[in-house]
């Protein structure tokens, strides 16, 4: 038996980490934490998110849209033409961000696959096209959000062989059982109408994976005064689409 935890989305909210890792934390029966990118963008917690990930053994990481995205505009290069509405939101990220990071980022893979005993899992940001797998940021490689359903599932990623695809991007949760795979992607983690992160924990046994959905509930009071404090740039607009206005 093998149990992991699967999280995603955490858009440089601190707090919400923390109580997921907290949460996981206490548990003491997860064998491994896999964070399935977008750590950075949206909330204004980059280092201490990145800290907080960096500094554990048990984590492993790959890259969303808005880490490299981000990590562009870092090292000069091509910044992609469809994020060109948050490059300003962006530059402010770089400019705070811990230059120590960066050779950090730029390691992580963008996918991984993992096989417990004959189980398989592909762990992705969302679907890139195998033809696409290598293409840069700029490039726009990240297929277009598709709304939540099984159908639309086994059509987004059918080019993707797996039991099980983890997966994040789109921010509301997704649980759907296919023909030969099951999807999961457990809900943005730093992203949330409510003082809620939501995370996932999966135990494989037996050729099957049990799907466990947690939220851990925080105080983000202090976390949403801090886009007004820190004047993140289009604060008003995230505070409302990804916060829900709760101040």
């Amino acid at each position: 038996m093998k149990r992991f935890a699967v999280l995603t989305d955490i858009h440089g909210n601190a707090p919400a980490l923390k109580a997921v890792l907290k949460d996981i934390d206490e548990r003491r029966d997860v064998d491994h934490i896999y964070c399935l990118g977008d750590m950075l963008g949206i909330g204004p917690d980059s280092n201490e998110v990145l800290e907080m990930l960096f500094s554990r053994s048990d984590v492993s990481m790959i890259t969303g849209n808005h880490d490299e995205a981000i990590l562009s505009l870092a090292k000069g290069e091509e910044y992609p033409q469809s994020h060109i509405h948050v490059k300003e939101h962006h530059q402010w990220i770089v400019d705070r961000l811990d230059p120590s990071f960066i050779p950090k980022l730029e390691q992580l893979p963008r996918f991984l696959n993992v096989t417990i005993d004959r189980y398989s899992i592909l762990f992705i940001h969302y679907q890139i096209e195998n033809s696409k797998l290598n293409e840069h940021i700029s490039r726009d490689h990240f297929s277009s959000i598709v709304e939540p359903s099984t159908e639309n599932m086994e059509t987004l990623f059918f080019d993707k062989k797996a039991d099980l695809i983890c997966f994040g991007h789109h921010h509301p949760l997704h649980y759907f059982a296919g023909k030969h795979t099951v999807y999961l992607n457990p809900g943005s983690l730093g992203c949330n109408h409510k003082p809620l992160a939501p995370y996932a924990i999966i135990t494989v046994m037996n050729n099957v994976a049990d799907v466990s959905l947690k939220e851990a509930s925080y105080d983000n009071t202090a976390f949403l005064k801090s886009y007004h404090t820190l004047q993140v740039p289009e604060r008003e607009f995230i505070l409302k689409v990804f916060h829900g206005n709760q101040l």
